[in-house]
């Protein structure tokens, strides 16, 4: 972590702790941080008990308990209540893209053809103190309306269309810090600095343009977690002093306890809410961390754990029809194919694959989906666009869907093997390798990957290990056999990206976390709370 001296502000209390750029001051002034204080003041408390809470649950989860719906909340799943009309701008959001916050990425997926764009402050950026502060500089650009800009290697240039896709941003989770930010001594939470700062610098730019401050949210785990953003987005409304209401939400439903309260959380957001979100790989991760310590429940092969299938496909059915019932749009999940316009068979098969998962997620009633590279865009449109003709979905109740607590946490049929464990290896630590270097997006085996492969990888090594599970050709997971493993692997590493890449990488500190996080006694909660400390 940085080790910058503290820069003294004119907010009492407020210190920062990492470098000054250029144009920071637009960004980090005595408004702005008179701002974010006033929520971190307000809110820390809560948020502090809140992550508590996560820690005593899973515990019991640990001691055999399984997730289930919550017998407390059941008048709230069985009255008829719905959200807040929703504005116009997000009524058709069929195909939306996501990205990291620099400048390229920006003006690319708004002119993409997208209907919306999802600006990621969180799993697709690797929180450098740079990449967070400009990544405000670039938001902030795009509503004054100065982001057209020449760049200076390819001398290309990007220029916003007049037709862009709608903005929503996705700030950090409520688990992760900004230490670079010290409030009263203490660091702002990552959610609290990402969120305040865009919401205070853009929401009224944002509807004087005919749009809004809309958000994603994401790594929710309870309703109360939900009720939490509800109490911010409350007073950051106030504040700045726009109408309540204003401010609309998505959450990601990427948790497997919050998968159990997808009617608490609308509810608790009811006057903000826009929709819920199947985050499918992040979700992969939280069923193999929530029931870690349960023999009953390790997984297939990672390539094995597909949509359509168990207790994915039964989430997100639930998740269609809870939404519908509300009110609410149920977006698909992410298409994380990457294109390759030098090999038309390896394009095609990318693109089959996008249609199929497309194909499904409108056919069941989802209102959108995501993708991770703009041409899969007109891939997922011309799929939507045959399925769903009018703007949504909302008129597909699913009623047929029924869902209970066996089918949620149902496993994939499949087989473990030696080569999944392999690809977990070898993904794993090129992914926190990039990550390390300041890269969240990253393109690995022409897919895009996120924080979520990675930690997918390293939870699920560590439960075949604390399991001793045994692999289909007999072998047994053990730490001398994922050493050896992850020694073949990082040398075809090697090969692969050239001798000389691999010196001037980030390697052995990539090997040492990945090694740590995986044969440790306890599994870590997110892999980024310790890499965090590895960067500036």
């Amino acid at each position: 972590m940085s080790g910058e001296q503290a820069k003294q502000t004119g907010v009492p209390g407020v210190e920062i702790r990492g470098g000054w750029g250029d144009r920071y001051d637009e960004i980090l002034n005595d408004e702005t941080l008179a701002f974010l204080a006033d929520l971190h003041r307000t809110f820390e408390t809560t948020r502090r008990e809140l992550l508590a809470r996560r820690e005593v649950r899973q515990r019991l989860y640990d001691d055999g308990a399984l997730p289930d719906f919550l017998p407390e909340t059941v008048s709230i799943r069985e009255d008829d209540w719905t959200v807040a009309p929703i504005p116009a701008d997000l009524q058709d959001r069929r195909v939306e893209i996501t990205g990291p916050v620099d400048r390229k990425m920006i003006v690319n997926a708004l002119n993409s053809g997208a209907k919306v764009f999802m600006a990621d402050f969180e799993d697709a950026s690797s929180p450098v103190w740079s990449n967070m502060v400009e990544g405000q500089i670039n938001l902030k650009d795009r509503w004054d309306g100065t982001i057209d800009f020449v760049d200076p290697v390819s001398g290309k240039d990007y220029t916003l269309s007049d037709n862009p896709a709608v903005l929503l941003v996705r700030p950090r989770g409520w688990h992760l810090p900004e230490d670079h930010l010290l409030i009263d001594g203490a660091p702002i939470s990552g959610s609290l600095f990402d969120f305040g700062l865009y919401f205070y610098l853009n929401a009224k730019k944002a509807l004087a343009q005919g749009s809004g401050p809309y958000f994603y949210l994401p790594k929710l785990e309870s309703h109360l977690e939900a009720r939490l953003w509800n109490d911010v987005f409350l007073r950051a409304q106030d504040v700045v002093g726009i109408p309540q209401g204003t401010i609309k939400a998505t959450v990601l439903i990427e948790t497997l306890p919050a998968a159990f309260e997808m009617d608490e959380i609308i509810y608790e957001l009811r006057n903000h809410m826009a929709g819920l979100n199947c985050g499918r790989w992040d979700y992969i991760f939280s069923f193999i961390k929530t029931l870690r310590k349960n023999r009953d429940y390790l997984l297939p092969d990672r390539s094995q754990v597909v949509m359509g299938k168990a207790f994915l496909d039964a989430y997100s059915e639930l998740l269609i029809k809870t939404c519908h019932r509300r009110g609410a749009f149920a977006m698909g999940g992410m298409a994380a194919q990457i294109p390759d316009r030098r090999n038309p068979e390896v394009n095609e098969a990318a693109f089959a694959k996008v249609r199929a998962d497309k194909e499904r997620e409108a056919k069941n009633g989802h209102d959108g989906t995501w993708v991770a590279h703009p041409d899969l865009v007109p891939v997922a449109m011309t799929v939507f666009d045959e399925y769903m003709p009018g703007p949504n979905q909302l008129d597909k109740k699913r009623e047929d869907v029924n869902v209970g607590q066996k089918e949620m946490l149902e496993v994939h049929e499949g087989t473990r093997t030696v080569q999944g464990l392999r690809d977990n290896i070898r993904v794993g630590v090129q992914y926190i390798e990039a990550w390390l270097r300041g890269r969240g997006a990253v393109p690995l085996y022409n897919l895009m990957e996120d924080a979520a492969t990675a930690e997918i990888s390293r939870s699920q090594i560590w439960q075949q290990l604390h399991f001793q599970a045994v692999f289909d050709d007999g072998e047994t997971a053990t730490k001398d056999l994922f050493e050896r493993c992850l020694a073949e692997e990082m040398d075809r590493v090697k090969q692969e990206i050239g001798a000389d890449n691999y010196a001037a990488g980030r390697f052995p500190e990539a090997i040492e976390l990945f090694r740590s996080l995986s044969t440790a006694d306890d599994l870590e909660a997110f892999l980024t709370l310790p890499a965090y400390k590895l960067i500036e």
